[in-house]
């Protein structure tokens, strides 16, 4: 029996030939004109003026945070349900993480618990859209604006998505992307940041490249990192965007057979098909197992494992890990609904080269587990 892996993408575009082309020129470093037609192709698709493309989509959010001066005494408040780069950047420039809630049915941030936890110290909202439907962007807009906040939207997992008939990637000051094999769009490891404003663009540009000054380049005003792409991950990217819409089809067919299959099992909390503003992208499609089900997401897991099905776990909250529990953070926080789903949410297979018939089994053995 072979086994069905939780992500496989599809590089039968042009990925081949723009890989040769960078080999054949030798232009295989950050220097390559692949960078800059990804970073340009890629903002115009979101609808951003400038793009910044990075090593990845954690060094994406290590730079927004940085290029938007949020430093030491600065709170910036985030979802406690997302992947551990949001906070961490956060903590490592020196301001103070706030998490705020999810919603039990979008697994996203709950919006209406951000206004209680803004203060004078408030610098930014981090907006994370979580596995495939978006954040209710309009509200979140309107608080940032009353308050004079920054938001940093992380849409990682939202390439080709919309809120409203606008791209994802497009809200607030700044965006980041991650480009890792699981995403619709992949250029192996990668991000990118997004901006319309052209000195915070300038800004991501220099943290990328260890802040090198044009005329004295080895005289440093400021620490950077080296977060550059190489041409040869741009040319990946290139070819990926090339086929956007055509995975962001493929995506909705995956997740809307899985639903067709699975709705009838009892036990299972399904992902929403659709929102008022949005239709679910399915970047992941993650299923939470109700209180009757007597066992928790670890052992449905293993279950499936045995089956040589691949699954992952939902994120771990915020609030709850121990690197930042030790650091003094999240002291008294409780947030039942992230922590349900942690310990009762998984994801099964998705990824882009999924077959139908790989789909099938999948569900029969989720229905045999499940019963």
């Amino acid at each position: 029996m072979n086994s069905i892996p939780v992500n496989q993408p599809l590089l039968d575009g042009n990925e081949k030939k723009y890989l040769l082309e960078c080999i054949d020129s030798g232009w295989i470093s950050s220097e390559g004109l692949f960078v800059k037609k990804l970073e340009e192709q890629f903002a115009a698709r979101m609808g951003r003026k400038y793009g910044i493309a990075v090593s990845n989509g954690s060094a994406a959010l290590d730079a927004a945070v940085v290029a938007l001066g949020i430093t030491s005494g600065d709170e910036v408040i985030l979802p406690t349900f997302t992947i551990i780069s949001c906070a961490a950047a956060i903590v490592r420039s020196g301001a103070v993480p706030v998490v705020v809630e999810c919603d039990r049915h979008t697994w996203n941030m709950d919006i209406n618990q951000i206004e209680e936890k803004i203060t004078p110290r408030t610098k930014a909202i981090m907006v994370v859209h979580i596995y495939g439907l978006p954040v209710d962007m309009e509200p979140v807009l309107a608080l940032a604006d009353k308050y004079g906040l920054h938001i940093i939207e992380d849409a990682a997992e939202m390439h080709g998505q919309t809120y409203k008939d606008r791209p994802c990637g497009s809200f607030g000051t700044i965006s980041t992307f991650s480009f890792y094999p699981n995403k619709h769009i992949t250029t192996g490891e990668g991000g990118i940041v997004l901006t319309d404003d052209e000195q915070i663009a300038e800004h991501c540009r220099s943290l990328r490249n260890l802040c090198f000054q044009p005329h004295k380049r080895f005289v440093h005003e400021e620490l950077g990192w080296n977060l550059r792409m190489s041409n040869l991950q741009a040319a990946l990217g290139v070819a990926q965007l090339e086929r956007l819409d055509e995975f962001v089809a493929r995506k909705r067919r995956i997740g809307q057979r899985y639903t067709e299959l699975l709705s009838d099992i009892p036990g299972l909390q399904l992902p929403l098909p659709r929102l008022d503003y949005a239709d679910n992208i399915y970047w992941v499609y993650g299923l939470v197992l109700k209180d009757e089900v007597p066992f928790d997401a670890q052992e449905a897991m293993q279950r499936l494992a045995q089956y040589q099905i691949g699954t992952r776990p939902f994120f771990w909250p915020m609030h709850e890990q121990p690197v930042f529990q030790k650091m003094g953070l999240f002291a008294r926080v409780c947030c039942p609904v992230a922590e349900r789903i942690a310990r009762r949410g998984f994801y099964i297979p998705s990824g882009m080269a999924l077959t139908d018939e790989q789909i099938c089994r999948v569900t029969q053995v989720v229905a045999e587990v499940i019963k």
